[in-house]
């Protein structure tokens, strides 16, 4: 999703972008003027055909690069796990996670662990490997609970498996959840809280996190949980900076990186999990100014960089994704798939809100001499979620 914004924001920077992609999979970036597409078989598909043919191409592109600095920048999660499994040489500079941090980074149970540590609020969470194990969690902890794949990316016989999240009120709910899941991958199961998404982003160095910014969602996606389709830049208040640091500092993180963060109806934080590649909203840290994927490598190259040291982020400005925003309308009609929900978005309130831009708004993926990005982007955006959602 981060994609275009973080391909325009190397562009400008001086940097020559590749990128790679799966095979017969439609996205955005493929329609950029600024960038070529490299394709490789889909982890989804087949996992080792995946790894050896990103090798492959790393390889090549090495033998044809001459004396230039190669760097390797995974932008989601399956990328930083593909990238994190293979041997680069000396000629390649990842500029992602491996070894612990790409642990940290793709498994929610190790994450929960390190941010209570790190003095974090952590909802009560148990690592379940089988239907007993959600049972015994549900019984000890008061309904409702919320159920997603402890590991980032689950591999289920040969290939990266898409599992759902479910959000149960009751133990119907529960034995509904536990015959879909089958035991096939673990999950992590954590009391359900409901408020306003946050998140809290930075850079991480040698000589601690610069680049602080945050921002908290307008809107998500899909009212049930999801990315959001709306957010606005805020502050970042000094005690979640003080566990953030621990947090990351603990680990030996370098680079970027985002903290995903949940505000209750009573105004407790609670922490969600880490985002350790680029995030969804990266179009609202570029329109601040603050161009975190260049500093990343600009960092990853030079770790004693200036990059980010000078950056002023700017409150209160929204950034909205068209096509999430269409899809939450059409969520809201939908309604919602658990009684766990029991706040649903008005469709007129939220018709009305989606209506009212301000001059200092903005939207995702739109970049004047890149356009066709920004059309692709919604149409692929509401096309694979209505088709996702017959499924």
């Amino acid at each position: 999703m981060s994609a275009p914004e973080v391909v325009w924001s190397l562009v400008d920077a001086g940097f020559e972008v590749l990128a790679f992609a799966r095979k017969g999979r439609a996205s955005a970036l493929r329609y950029s003027r600024h960038v070529v597409c490299h394709e490789i078989c889909p982890p989804e598909s087949d996992v080792q055909a995946s790894l050896s043919e990103l090798g492959a191409l790393l390889y090549s592109l090495r033998s044809t690069s001459g004396d230039a600095q190669l760097v390797l920048f995974p932008l989601d999660d399956k990328a930083v796990w593909l990238c994190s499994q293979l041997n680069l040489g000396d000629r390649w500079i990842l500029a992602g996670p491996s070894g612990p941090r790409a642990d940290l980074a793709l498994r929610k149970d190790i994450q929960a662990q390190a941010a209570r540590d790190a003095g974090f609020n952590v909802p009560a969470s148990a690592l379940a490997r089988t239907a007993k194990d959600l049972i015994a969690f549900a019984e000890a902890q008061s309904y409702p609970i919320i159920l997603k794949a402890a590991e980032c990316v689950p591999v289920y016989q040969g290939r990266v498996y898409s599992c759902r999240k479910w959000i149960c009120a009751n133990r119907a709910e529960l034995d509904r959840a536990v015959d879909q899941w089958q035991e096939r991958v673990p999950l992590l199961a954590q009391s359900f809280i409901t408020g306003i998404g946050e998140g809290l982003f930075g850079l991480s160095t040698p000589d601690g996190v610069r680049a602080w910014s945050g921002h908290h969602r307008v809107r998500m996606m899909n009212p049930q949980g999801s990315g959001s389709s709306a957010c606005e830049s805020q502050t970042v208040a000094e005690d979640l900076k003080a566990n953030t640091s621990k947090f990351v500092d603990s680990s030996g993180w370098r680079g970027l990186f985002m903290v995903e963060l949940l505000r209750d109806e009573q105004g407790r934080v609670w922490f969600v999990e880490l985002n350790g590649r680029p995030w969804g909203s990266m179009a609202l840290s570029r329109r601040q100014g603050l161009e975190y994927p260049a500093w990343h490598i600009q960092l990853a190259r030079d770790e004693h960089s200036p990059a980010g040291l000078r950056a002023v982020p700017g409150p209160g400005i929204v950034c909205r994704n068209a096509g999430r925003e269409f899809m939450h309308l059409l969520f809201v009609l939908k309604g919602p798939k658990s009684n766990a929900l029991n706040r649903w978005p008005s469709f007129w309130k939220s018709l009305g809100d989606m209506l009212r831009f301000h001059r200092n708004d903005g939207v995702y993926n739109w970049r004047r001499d890149d356009a066709k990005v920004f059309f692709a982007d919604f149409y692929y955006t509401v096309h694979g979620n209505v088709f996702k959602a017959r499924e």
